[in-house]
């Protein structure tokens, strides 16, 4: 690629804001390219260098190497993930074997491993700094892991397995999205939406009658309030086989991916996948995240065995006999919880308008940390749905940038997630960006975007991810923000979803949207009673995703275990209380485990993991305050600024003052 080329590409930005407006799928591949040969040069000169080894000249050079390729890489998979735009999808797949191969040779890369090496045995390296130190050591690990080591034709097929986990993982995750856009049902009876909150109705309304899709909003809409069983059968099938037939089937997908991982296991050495990719992490084997799955089941089960014969007898009570079926359990709970607590999750939206939420959480935050978050109407988006906004310290030094991607559309994956896209350098002007992305239902007939409270908490939970990217002040690129192990990184997001509870927070943005009047105190006093309603059940459910994940990763054969989909529901049967179907197919939808190379396989469990160390780390702030600006200072300083820079476990004991305690999850959730 010429200079006059590179200048004009928006893909080699430099550290001013993002030109999302101006990124096309025909600038993808040129950039790419020139990006990895830009990056293949610095690795180059790496290994070629002569006299002494130095930070600066070996393991500072090769943490530099890459910056700028993972940022643009990782702005065009935000966008395609994003867009209803087939150019661009094609353009991301097209770059997928060209990244993964590269990435994969890194480490496979004798004279880049013995100059890191070397570095590790001169003087400098014996008196770099604890960040440094920590990236040096985790640096030859990490080349270790990744086949550093291996004889020169395993390295080659070590590299076409990566190659080829890049392309069939990224094909998982396109097809959920496809297969999620695809469906459509349309109802013309008014009478079968009998029970649908009117929001919903709305939002679905059409000249042809009400048309229903998959996503979450609609989808649990449905699922708690559609008194037609027949409506709620039909989306719960639709929904829980997605992606596992006809044009968009993921099932021999999910066979190769898992082919793949273990064949990726067993040549690095380990026995299998969760051994390989859990070393680095708080568990450190399959075998220890296993075992903490089990201990909570077995302090779960009995409870969720309660619940579901407290709900049987009420649904007799009802005049309903036969027995509940999957899609009748969100409904019949709902009626169950209305009638024990007189409570109806419905009646809190009007108290959480969306643009009340958001002050009230940037409030929240500027009393806990002293920053400040302002509306920027100048930067570019990628979509017209976009808001962007500036953190600020209260010396104004600008800490971070951040974009909101809140509604759904057309092209767009579902869940809600965020994204970094830039590691800044503050102290130097630079400013760390980051997005969250969700897929709320939008304002509709002049009304402003209403959540549900479990919406309230997704916001929250993907705000306390924003807060460890942009708060960083971990120079080291690749140890600072959220890169951190797994079943750590949760800790920052679960943690937010408390103040979701709490009167004294839910004052600074629970107001009804047209009297900004509070909620009021029988309302949320019921709303409190209600949160542990069927907590063994929902218990359950975390418990049998993350079972299913680890015996995937540990155990499952195809010769042995026969076709994977049966084999996971057989496995989920296992945590219902009810018969799944026979088209239940979950997995071939499960993004989290096979949507990326490694992605949360093998990790799923990292949720329960950091909610025992959330429960116990909000402790302190119970005790000593909700907005106690000392405690979110020390929350700020030992853990939300400090990233990988240290080992997640002494961090935890130098905000908390201990280890934690496993009990902290189960008193929360009222099961001990």
């Amino acid at each position: 690629m010429n200079t006059q080329n590179t200048n004009s590409n928006p893909l080699f930005f430099s550290d001013d804001a993002i030109p999302f407006d101006l990124i096309e799928a025909r600038h993808v591949e040129p950039a790419v390219d020139q990006l990895i040969k830009d990056a293949q040069a610095a690795l180059t000169a790496i290994s070629a260098a002569t006299g002494t080894r130095t930070y600066e000249n070996t393991l500072g050079a090769l943490e530099d190497a890459t910056t700028h390729l993972e940022e643009s890489v990782g702005i065009v998979s935000h966008l395609e993930g994003l867009l209803d735009d087939a150019d661009l999808r094609d353009a991301y797949n097209a770059i997928q074997p060209k990244i993964a191969s590269f990435y994969s040779s890194i480490p496979l890369n004798l004279r880049l491993y013995e100059a890191l090496k070397a570095f590790a045995e001169t003087e400098e390296a014996q008196s770099l700094d604890a960040v440094r130190r920590r990236l040096l050591d985790r640096t030859l690990v990490y080349f270790k892991r990744h086949g550093a080591e291996l004889s020169e034709e395993d390295k080659k097929t070590l590299s076409a397995i990566d190659v080829e986990l890049a392309q069939t993982t990224n094909r998982f995750g396109q097809n959920v999205t496809d297969a999620t856009d695809a469906y459509s049902l349309l109802i013309t009876d008014e009478e079968r939406l009998t029970g649908i909150p009117a929001g919903t109705k709305d939002g679905v309304k059409t000249d042809e009658g009400w048309r229903f899709n998959l996503q979450a909003p609609t989808f649990i809409a449905v699922m708690t309030y559609a008194e037609d069983a027949e409506l709620r059968r039909e989306l719960y099938s639709a929904y829980n086989s997605r992606a596992s037939r006809g044009q968009y089937n993921n099932c021999d997908g999910i066979a190769q991916i898992l082919d793949l991982r273990q064949r990726k296991a067993q040549l690095l050495g380990y026995n299998d996948v969760a051994d390989l990719y859990l070393e680095d992490r708080m568990a450190g084997s399959g075998a220890v995240a296993y075992e903490f799955v089990n201990d909570l089941r077995s302090k779960s089960e009995a409870a969720a065995v309660n619940e579901h014969r407290a709900l049987e007898t009420f649904r007799q009570t009802m005049g309903e006999a036969s027995s509940l079926a999957p899609w009748d359990l969100a409904f019949y709970a709902e009626k169950q919880r209305q009638a024990h607590f007189d409570f109806d999750e419905e009646e809190l939206r009007p108290y959480f308008g969306l643009d009340s939420v958001l002050d009230g959480l940037y409030e929240l935050l500027n009393r806990l940390y002293g920053i400040q978050i302002e509306r920027v109407e100048d930067l570019p988006t990628w979509h017209d749905d976009v808001q962007s906004y500036r953190i600020s310290e209260a010396d104004g030094t600008v800490c971070g940038v951040f974009y909101l991607d809140l509604f759904p559309r057309k092209g767009k994956r579902g869940g809600a997630w965020m994204m970094p896209m830039r590691t800044g350098a503050p102290q130097d002007g630079v400013p760390h960006v980051g997005a969250v992305c969700c897929n709320f239902t939008p304002p509709a007939d002049g009304k402003p975007a209403l959540l549900r409270h479990r919406e309230v908490e997704t916001t929250f939970h993907e705000f306390g991810h924003l807060m460890h990217h942009l708060l960083t002040t971990v120079t080291v690129r690749s140890l600072a923000g959220t890169n951190v192990p797994w079943d750590f990184v949760e800790l920052p997001s679960q943690i937010m979803e408390n103040w979701c509870w709490e009167r004294e927070s839910l004052n600074l943005f629970a107001r009804h949207y047209e009297s900004g009047e509070s909620i009021p105190p029988v309302m949320l006093e019921k709303m409190r009673a209600a949160r542990t309603f069927r907590a063994g059940t929902a218990m359950m459910r975390q418990l049998s995703f993350a079972a299913v994940d680890l015996r995937l990763h540990r155990e499952y054969s195809p010769q042995e275990n026969g076709e994977v989909v049966s084999y996971a529901r057989e496995i989920a049967q296992g945590f219902s209380a009810v018969d799944l179907p026979s088209d239940y197919s979950m997995i071939t939808s499960f993004q989290h485990l096979f949507a990326g190379p490694v992605a949360y396989a093998s990790g799923y469990y990292s949720y329960k993991w950091a909610e025992v160390l959330d429960a116990d780390a909000f402790s302190r702030f119970a005790k000593e305050g909700l907005f106690s600006r000392e405690v979110g200072d020390a929350f700020r300083q030992t853990l939300l600024s400090k990233g990988n820079s240290q080992d997640p476990m002494e961090l935890f004991v130098d905000f908390v003052g201990r280890k934690p305690d496993p009990n902290a999850l189960l008193e929360r959730a009222g099961l001990m």
